[in-house]
């Protein structure tokens, strides 16, 4: 019996050791599940942290194109609002311009009938030339291809050369009847203040008288101030003084 109890204690030892292996097996299995677990949970919370920062990344981004495109968007405001109120004064401006045309059209027509009446009892200059560009503007003012801005500008043009014959010199040939037979004669203009003729061989001269509107002889004794002068005028000679008759305006 003495060498059953030693057998018996050993039997009872080794299956406590080998139930205290199995245990620990099992314990470290367990950690290493355990340990597999918490590895994947932090690859797990790795991901989701690095997705929290490009996604706060991405908030950051998306407030600044939020704040440019509030920047962009008042100022694109105020240019449509500055628009708005360009198309109305631009309307507005079309109204007025319509207004106008139908104003202007009857005062072109009045500026075109002055200026003939104008030439009708002026000096008798340039007769012909003067004569075609009334004509001109009487054509053109009934042309509906010509705006009215056009005519405006070209009737003034007119007005300007008419102005412009007051204060220069000129030299011209036309025909004129003297002593009732028609001549070839040299026309000298000085401004609007005297118009002589002197016939091409440089026998007779005379002035257009404005109260008899017409043309009286002038005395030989001017002839050659009057070539003189037509010389000037051709600029064949430097300007220089003249003495040559003139009709007091009454």
């Amino acid at each position: 019996m003495k060498g059953v109890k030693p057998l018996i204690l050993a039997s009872i030892v080794a299956m406590s050791a080998t139930v205290q292996a199995n245990d620990l097996d099992k314990v470290i299995d367990k950690s290493s599940e355990i340990n597999q677990s918490a590895a994947q949970s932090q690859t797990k919370i790795d991901k989701i942290a690095d997705s929290m920062q490009g996604r706060l990344q991405q908030f950051k981004t998306l407030n600044k194109e939020i704040d440019g495109l509030t920047v962009y968007n008042a100022q694109l405001s105020k240019q449509l609002n500055n628009q708005i109120s360009e198309m109305e004064a631009i309307n507005l401006s079309m109204d007025q311009v319509s207004i106008i045309e139908r104003q202007i059209t009857p005062l072109m027509l009045r500026m075109v009938t002055g200026l003939e009446q104008f030439v009708a009892l002026d000096v008798p200059f340039l007769k012909e030339e003067r004569a075609k560009r009334i004509a001109s503007l009487k054509d053109m003012m009934d042309r509906a291809d010509i705006n009215s801005s056009e005519k405006f500008r070209r009737l003034l043009e007119a007005y300007q050369v008419e102005v412009d014959y007051g204060r220069t010199i000129e030299a011209y040939t036309a025909l004129l009847s003297v002593e009732g037979q028609e001549r070839e004669v040299d026309f000298l203009r000085i401004g609007r203040l005297e118009l002589i003729y002197l016939t091409r061989d440089g026998k007779n001269a005379g002035s257009w008288d404005q109260n008899t509107k017409s043309f009286v002889a002038l005395p030989d004794s001017t002839i050659s101030q009057i070539s003189k002068g037509l010389r000037i005028a051709r600029k064949q000679l430097a300007p220089d003084m003249l003495t040559l008759p003139v009709h007091a305006a009454e």
